[in-house]
């Protein structure tokens, strides 16, 4: 006889519990979702209901270490069946018979699980004078989430944190400074960061958010070895982590006799060398530009060989006449040796309606010509993933983008 543990509501469990003993499935448990692990011995399988916060990379390994069958209800985040290759979701009000037929089904019509990059860590940086470091952070996390990829955002930010502010949450949650906290007493893990991170709605999917200090003198919270410690356990946690850093390097305080001290911009050097990418933006006017170009080198020094992208934001004729690309781009190659670049355009109205509803701004402008150049951003990065989601559209998957680019293909061929 099949035996099987049901983990979804209890009003739903007991009612299709009594259904799979008149099939002759026998349930030896019913656990809260979320409360499956430990595994019960000697079960053929697991009912859960499609949620993250009971799909875990610990639930799944340990029920494929058991060689216990997932058999999921429901029809909540597909992509995590996606992200672990498991079968079609069956509907929510399933029946007992249905459930029952999908047990002795020998090949389960499993999706086809898509080739996964290895989990990422994503510094955002740029120089004093508010480049738009922040608000080009919660862009990448939306389009990076929109891959289908678990997306991370921590607030790293010691000098002006201000990512919970942005997106209309509380910058009282314990954030990134508890996470250093824990994970300074070794006992910081995915559930606990799932536990101290607030969860952020958008139009790609959630994003788990580790918001930042409230205030600038907590920054000795978020020493080196603790913010060290975080952003490893957050490679396990997250698929993509984006790091918000300030500006301000350690140059100065390496000049002081106190050695041991810590040091005030430790955070944001952590984040640098810990990342495996860095994308450093500059703001598209000549003191914006100035200050790049100065900071540039100490990065260069920094980070070694990561890949760094150069952002380029705020882009108008307004500060640097008719070409400003064009004078902006001989003018990094000749002082810096930048000749890869990628510019962002000025969008008044997208930035103020993020500002006024603090929300992304691709959940209220979606067609924004910023949130389009972020989505090719992240494309170039994660071109597999970024196709599937955006159905090779830029400008995202919408159903009219997508008539449209067929009937364009259908007149091309």
């Amino acid at each position: 006889m099949t035996s099987v543990v049901l983990a979804l509501p209890p009003g739903r469990a007991s009612a299709l519990a009594d259904e799979l003993e008149t099939e002759g499935v026998h349930v030896a448990a019913i656990a809260p979702p979320g409360g499956v692990l430990p595994l019960p011995a000697d079960i053929d399988a697991v009912i859960v209901a499609v949620s993250r916060r009971v799909m875990t990379p610990e639930f799944i390994a340990a029920c494929d270490r058991a060689a216990v069958r997932i058999v999921p209800l429901g029809d909540g985040d597909s992509r995590l069946l996606v992200r672990y290759g498991l079968a079609a979701p069956l509907p929510a009000d399933a029946s007992g018979w249905a459930v029952a037929r999908a047990l002795i089904a020998d090949v389960p019509e499993a999706i086809v699980p898509v080739p996964r990059a290895p989990h990422r860590v994503t510094a955002v940086w740029g120089p004093a004078g508010s480049p738009g470091r922040s608000t080009i952070a919660i862009q990448l996390a939306v389009e990076l989430a929109r891959t289908g990829r678990r997306t991370a955002l921590v607030d790293a930010d010691t000098v002006a944190p201000s990512l919970a502010l942005l997106l209309g949450l509380s910058d009282d949650a314990p954030g990134i400074a508890a996470a250093c906290r824990r994970a300074e007493l070794g006992a910081l893990d995915s559930a606990e960061l799932t536990r101290l991170a607030s969860v952020l709605e958008t139009s790609a999917g959630e994003i788990d958010l580790l918001g930042g200090i409230n205030r600038p003198g907590r920054w000795p919270e978020l020493s080196a070895d603790r913010l060290r410690s975080a952003l490893t356990a957050c490679r396990t946690w997250a698929e993509e982590t984006v790091v918000d850093v300030s500006g301000a390097f350690d140059a100065d305080d390496e000049a002081t006799y106190d050695i041991a001290g810590p040091r005030r911009h430790a955070a944001t050097v952590t984040a640098l060398q810990e990342a495996d990418a860095i994308v450093a933006v500059a703001s598209a006017d000549p003191v914006g530009i100035s200050r790049f170009i100065r900071d540039h080198a100490e990065l260069r020094r920094l980070i070694g060989t990561t890949s760094s992208h150069i952002v380029v934001n705020r882009v108008r004729p307004g500060p640097l006449g008719i070409d400003a690309r064009g004078q902006i781009r001989r003018t990094l190659e000749r002082f810096a040796g930048i000749t890869e670049v990628t510019f962002l355009p000025f969008d008044q109205r997208a930035a103020d309606a993020a500002l006024l509803h603090a929300r992304p701004m691709a959940d209220l402008t979606p067609r924004s010509a910023l949130v389009a150049a972020v989505r090719r951003l992240v494309s170039a990065s994660t071109p597999e993933g970024a196709a599937a989601a955006t159905a090779d559209s830029s400008r995202g998957s919408s159903l009219g983008a997508r008539r449209l680019l067929r009937a364009r293909a259908a007149r091309e061929a």
